[in-house]
């Protein structure tokens, strides 16, 4: 080392059994050629004895050490762990939506914390609020702006149902744009939310959870509306009894 120096010393040895250098078999550096050397069925570096990996052994610890998979679940499983959603917040449930990057929730756990100033650098937008007429065509033309493939979220209950704001003056999500998860509440709490963004993940890794339906085996239970055209019995016993009222009353004038 030169004077004046940092007092650092880095020494570099070669690590090979034949040199009578002593290498320490439990450093990671020779754990990590240990592993090579088996993949490759050569011998262990250092002290330790020959092993060689032939047959069903060296099969076995392939059949350990990988993995193997299709390219479209490795770019699902990618996508669904980096979204990056817009930074647009529409009402009161905005401020349940900037919460979920706090330590509670902690988005950031699943990669879905860059929220984006930009829709061109965003692929997940989350309708945080009520959506009034004249902001309708606003959110399409951002939605329409972003990445594909792209995702959105209804949070709460105005942005899906109008909630308690039920009047003339909002629409629904779903109405002008795809909406893929409903996030009910006035106003969801963080957790809600997070619930909601774990269930868009899984559906974008192709395994969605499956419905009440599907869960209670209650296939078979839906409500059959009557085809165009078509009155139901209900419906035709109404209007029997309508006009048998209109003739009594006819009658009695």
């Amino acid at each position: 080392m030169e004077k004046g120096g940092p007092g650092v010393e880095v020494k570099r040895e070669p690590i090979d059994a034949g040199t009578g250098v002593h290498v320490d078999g439990g450093s990671l550096r020779v754990q990590s050629l240990n592993a090579r050397q088996l993949l490759r069925g050569g011998d262990l570096v250092g002290p330790n004895p020959s092993a060689h990996l032939e047959g069903a052994d060296f099969e076995r610890h392939v059949e350990e050490s990988i993995m193997t998979t299709t390219l479209d679940k490795a770019v699902a499983w990618a996508r669904s762990n980096s979204f990056f959603p817009a930074t647009f917040g529409l009402a009161c449930c905005a401020i349940e939506m900037m919460s979920i990057v706090a330590a509670r929730v902690d988005v950031a756990r699943f990669g879905f914390e860059a929220f984006r100033a930009s829709p061109r650098q965003a692929d997940l937008l989350i309708l945080s609020g009520r959506v009034s007429i004249k902001m309708a065509p606003i959110v399409r033309r951002i939605y329409d702006q972003m990445l594909e493939p792209k995702w959105a979220i209804s949070m709460g209950a105005c942005c899906s149902s109008m909630g308690v704001f039920n009047n003339y003056a909002l629409v629904p999500a779903d109405k002008f744009m795809p909406i893929d998860v409903h996030v009910p509440g006035c106003p969801p709490r963080p957790e809600a939310l997070m619930h909601g963004v774990l269930k868009l993940r899984k559906m974008v890794q192709d395994d969605p959870d499956m419905g009440w339906r599907d869960r209670y085996d209650a296939r078979g239970t839906e409500e059959v509306l009557p085809a165009s055209g078509e009155r139901s019995a209900e419906q035709e016993a109404v209007t029997d009894g309508m006009g048998e009222n209109q003739s009594m009353d006819t009658s009695g004038a």
